[in-house]
Order: structure tokens, then sequence, then C-alpha cells
């Protein structure tokens, strides 16, 4: 039988450890093929490029017998999986998976992610996808203990198929050992309480540094925040339908027709 066909992606960079960790798990699921920034992409969420020329290359960065054909991309997250489909691969991948991100992208988090904007591209073009974080943002953090997870869902997804109009949002907790287990969650209530420090450049010009302490605003135990804290891999079903759905009614009572 044919191997399904895997597209990886992550808005780190091509060679980020993070990414260089989710190629290792799905060589040993599938046919690899890669397309990813060439230089980090982080909260770019679902920025593209339309002002500026896009650039890619095949990169060899794995020297190992059976690597897989990658390519680096001048764009965006949602550029490198646009510019896969549409140019770089031979045929329509089985699946899609983003990350692994050095850094959380559960509750709020996701709406500035650019690992969840390649695999919420993927999703749009009717490719299962799933974008994959570790709640450790540093360069050096260990990813050994998410191979087993991240190869259990993926093989899950491609047997089962995602359902249609999501993707998947896996987080894992900061850790050195295995996971407690997975739970499917919804996202949590949370923000961002930002500010900027003001400086002042050698020349007299006053720049910004964003800063800000994450909010949790939500005390559920069915959150991915509340699993990510117990030590368990959150999955949440994410989809790229905004209609609030709920609010129509409501909106409809304001007459606007009149």
């Amino acid at each position: 039988m044919e191997k399904p066909l895997i597209l990886v992606t992550n808005d780190d960079g091509i060679t980020a450890p993070g990414l260089r960790s989710l190629i290792g798990v799905m060589k040993e699921i599938g046919e690899v093929v890669v397309v990813a920034p060439d230089s980090p992409q982080s909260g770019m969420g679902h920025a593209i490029t339309i002002d500026s020329t896009l650039y890619s290359k095949q990169v060899i960065i794995d020297q190992e017998e059976g690597a897989p054909l990658e390519y680096s991309c001048s764009g965006t997250p949602a550029d490198c999986v646009k510019l896969a489909l549409q140019e770089l691969l031979d045929r329509k991948p089985d699946i899609c998976v983003s990350g692994i991100n050095h850094g959380s992208n559960a509750s709020i988090n996701v709406i500035y992610s650019g690992t969840m904007s390649a695999a919420i591209e993927a999703g749009i073009e009717g490719i299962p996808a799933i974008g994959f974080s570790l709640c450790d943002y540093s360069w050096e953090a260990d990813f050994e203990h998410t191979s087993k997870s991240i190869k259990k869902i993926v093989t899950e997804a491609l047997l089962h198929g995602i359902p249609k109009g999501t993707v998947l949002n896996v987080n894992f907790p900061k850790t050195d050992k295995e996971p407690n287990g997975i739970k499917v969650c919804r996202q949590a209530r949370a923000n961002w309480r930002e500010q900027f420090d003001k400086r002042t450049s050698p020349t007299g010009k006053d720049y910004y540094w964003l800063s800000g302490e994450f909010e949790l605003l939500d005390k559920g135990q069915d959150t991915d925040e509340w699993a990510l804290s117990q030590g368990y891999v959150s999955v949440v079903p994410t989809q790229f339908d905004l209609t609030a759905h709920h609010a129509i009614p409501q909106v409809n009572n304001w007459c606007l027709n009149e």
C-alpha cells in the first residue's frame, strides 16, 4: 500500500529543533515532505505575503539515508502551506502537521499562532491538519516525551479522519517525563494583560518592547489549560468558521432592515 503523504511545516523556522523532532516521528508513519519558513515566524498568525516576492528552495539538512524532501520558504507559515499545495507537491497530502512549536498555543494563544495558522490553512483546503506545541519556549527544549503521543494522535487521525471544518490544536506540558495521558478539551478563556516597555535609542528615537502577563479567566476542569496543569496532553478541536452562531438571533433583533 502507498504510504500516506505527510506535509510538515512550522513557524519557528526550518532548522528549529521542534520541527526536526516532528519530522523524525512522521518518518515512522509515512512519506514526508517539509515546507517551512527560512527564518522564525512566530506570532504571525494567518498572515500571507501579497506585496512582495516569495522565494523557495530545496535544502538538505538531514544527511541520513532516507531523509525527506525539504524546502525552505521566505514567507509565513500560511504561505508555506499554500506554496506546498499549489507548486511543490505532486499530489495532495493525506495530512498536514505543524510544529512542534517552542511555546504554548493553548487558550487565547491560538489566535496569534503561526503554527496553528499553517494547520488551519491546510484545513481550509480540506486536508486533515494538526498543530503541535510544547509549553517550553527554550530552543534547547526536550521534545523526547512528545513522540509517543504525537504518533498516536496522527495515526488515529489518518485512520478515522478529522471532522470537516476542524483542525486539532495539540499542546504538551513542560515536563521531563511522559505525559499522564491525552485529554480532549475546550479552549480556556484567557487573555494577555499587555504593556509596552518604552525605551529610547542612542539616536533619540523611541522604541517599544511588548511584554505582559498571561491571565487565566477560566476555572473549568475541561479546558486545555487545566489539562496541561495536570500533566496531560491537551487536544482542542478548533474550527475556522468564525461565525458566532449563537449571536445571530440577538443581532437580528436590532431591526437593521428597517
